[in-house]
């Protein structure tokens, strides 16, 4: 069926709700939305139980369905981790590689780049997490593989592929000069596993970074003399940044803080999960270590954690119920908001004629029920 109407109890556009409209999709796109009976008679109904909204979008995705990105920076491996996660909503998500050999980061962007060609349900380009950052704020990271960027990496990051790139980095390891120069190409460069002053920041700010990764984690704490990281992605409301909403990798109240602060329309939830979600194993290796499952956390065997056992249906929910936060924010956060940092939002991130028919279906518990990527269907 390439058209249809989709006739929701509750509609979400992206920025509002709003009751008693419907949604025409036509082929891979939305042809309209509004009242039914401004809708073609002959095309058929379908009655979607519960709240229709744009579909999830996950900046920071490592792995899903059995599979990291780390042990394969493949296609198919790309496939695998979207089709996993699109049984929570998502429909949009960069996979993700941290530190690692400048051949697995090579491999990677090149799947990527495939993976986008051939139109892989979900991929919508890759996220390079390392190996440009600061050990001392290394998380679960190999600090053996971290350094400082070469000009064959920068080369090979500017190259021009389909999709999204987006680079997470210390701006106080690699220059301005490096931030400028990935920017220029189109690259989206985000702060991340740093220790940068705020005026580091801001330089980097000017020079074309655009986003905070996992706001608070893997960063030093904002101090009354010392801002760092959180403090100057809380000064101001032009970067985004994203928030793992698990309840355990940042307090409910600085999550609130934080998002009160920058405001909403620049907080984008984010999973930075592994390769447990859509699965039911307890442990598995990650470069080499054990990380034990439980509680609804990642750890290392030294309680260091790593990554998250987060889907974004569960992170929407957690804004809602855990912070306190209306809906359409928390939807809002999931959807519109991250399409806008990677300037994506002219064609996903929100239901509105010419778009994408990129949806979720969620029912009264905010658990999915469907989704639809470019028009076409799958039940949770």
């Amino acid at each position: 069926m390439s058209r249809f109407v989709l006739k929701p109890q509750r509609l979400f556009d992206g920025q509002a709700f709003r009751d008693g409209a419907v949604v025409l999709v036509d082929g891979q796109r939305i042809a309209a939305v509004g009242a039914d009976a401004d809708m073609p008679s002959e095309v058929a109904r379908i009655v979607v139980e519960g709240l229709l909204a744009p579909g999830f979008i996950d900046v920071q995705v490592n792995g899903g369905g059995g599979v990291l990105l780390n042990d394969d920076p493949s296609p198919a491996a790309m496939a695998a981790i979207a089709r996993a996660h699109r049984r929570f909503g998502t429909t949009g998500l960069l996979p993700t590689l941290i530190t690692d050999t400048s051949e697995r980061m090579a491999a990677a962007l090149a799947a990527s780049d495939q993976a986008v060609r051939a139109s892989v349900p979900g991929v919508l380009g890759v996220h390079i997490e390392g190996p440009f950052l600061n050990p001392a704020r290394k998380g679960v990271h190999d600090p053996a593989l971290m350094r400082a960027p070469k000009d064959d990496d920068l080369a090979l990051l500017t190259e021009a592929r389909a999709g999204a790139t987006l680079v997470t980095l210390a701006p106080e390891m690699v220059g301005q000069g490096a931030v400028a120069r990935l920017a220029s190409a189109g690259a989206k460069v985000a702060a991340g596993h740093t220790e940068a002053d705020a005026a580091t920041l801001d330089e980097a700010r000017r020079a074309g970074m655009t986003g905070y990764t996992h706001l608070f984690n893997a960063m030093p704490p904002m101090g009354g003399r010392a801002p760092g990281p959180v403090g100057a992605a809380l000064s101001e409301r032009v970067t985004f940044c994203g928030l793992i909403v698990d309840m355990h990798h940042v307090s409910a109240e600085a999550m609130k803080a934080s998002i009160a602060a920058k405001g909403f329309s620049r907080v984008m939830l984010v999973t930075d999960s592994m390769s447990t979600i859509g699965t039911d194993v307890d442990e598995f290796v990650l470069q080499g270590r054990r990380i034990l499952r439980g509680g609804g956390r990642l750890m290392t065997e030294d309680g260091t954690l790593a990554g998250s056992d987060l889907d974004m249906a569960s992170a929407v929910r957690n804004v809602v119920e855990a912070l306190g936060l209306p809906l359409g924010q928390a939807l809002a956060m999931a959807s519109i908001v991250p399409a806008a940092f990677l300037g994506l939002n002219d064609h996903l991130g929100c239901i509105a004629p010419g778009l994408r028919a990129d949806l979720v279906a969620l029912n009264d518990a905010l658990e999915v029920s469907g989704t639809w990527i470019a028009g076409s269907y799958e039940a949770a």
